[in-house]
C-alpha cells in the first residue's frame, strides 16, 4: 500500500476574484517541511496552471501571482490560450 503525501496549505491560498472571474490560488508543500512552496491556480472551468519553479516564501508565490493579475489580468488564466505553466 502506498502511502498518500500530506501537505501544509498556506494561509494566503484560497478563492480570488477579480473583473468577476474566481479562480482557487492553491500554495502548497509537503506537510511538516521546511520546503520551498509550489503555487498552482484553478479556474472555475478546472483548468491548472501551475508554476515551474517553487518559491522561497508563500508570500513570495502569492505576490507573483498579484503581479501577474496585475500585469496580464484575471483573464489570463482563463483556457482561451494554450494550457500554461508560470
Amino acid at each position: 500500500m502506498t502511502k498518500k503525501q500530506k501537505f501544509e496549505h498556506s494561509e494566503l491560498a484560497g478563492e480570488f476574484t477579480d473583473d468577476g472571474i474566481t479562480v482557487l490560488v492553491d500554495i502548497f508543500r509537503t506537510a511538516g517541511s521546511n520546503e520551498d512552496w509550489t503555487m498552482e491556480v484553478v479556474t472555475q472551468s478546472e483548468d491548472l496552471i501551475q508554476w515551474e519553479e517553487p518559491f522561497a516564501t508563500d508570500r513570495d508565490a502569492f505576490d507573483e501571482f498579484l503581479a501577474v493579475v496585475a500585469k496580464d489580468g484575471i483573464r489570463s488564466f482563463l483556457e482561451d490560450e494554450e494550457p500554461s505553466t508560470h
